[in-house]
């Protein structure tokens, strides 16, 4: 279903509309010939954001002629960065896990068996203990 934006001064306010409640709200337009306060939009979704960095939010842009979703995304800061290692440093999931700092996540020191069981992580034994 199409989307539309209305417009002041060449700018979007509000939220897009659907094609259902623009007919409904405004039946006298035209939404093949859009009038200048108008304009089609389209929804862009969230990018998958890494684990370095930090997503801002989302502002309506005029991209090829159509007013759509722009997701702002910046890398972390050295700062932020280490912030994130300490914390993770400070909260593993068992003692004998390792971090690795460049994804930011923990691994078991035995790789899960892939063997298409159900396991649990045995930290007394440091060993994956089948799920029965």
């Amino acid at each position: 279903m199409r989307l539309f934006i209305q417009l002041n001064d060449g700018q979007p306010i509000g939220h897009p509309i659907t094609e259902d409640n623009m007919r409904y709200a405004f039946p006298s337009i035209d939404l093949n010939n859009l009038p200048s306060n108008f304009s089609l939009f389209e929804r862009i979704l969230k990018p998958i954001i890494g684990v370095y960095e930090v997503y801002e939010g989302v502002q309506y842009e005029l991209v090829d002629g159509i007013y759509k979703d722009v997701h702002k995304v910046r890398p972390m800061t050295n700062e932020e960065k280490q912030e994130k290692i300490n914390e993770a440093k400070n909260n593993p999931p068992f003692p004998s896990w390792i971090l690795n700092e460049e994804e930011c996540r923990y691994y078991p020191p035995v790789p899960k068996p892939d063997d298409g069981n159900r396991y649990r992580w045995n930290e007394d034994t440091t060993t994956w203990d089948i799920i029965e």
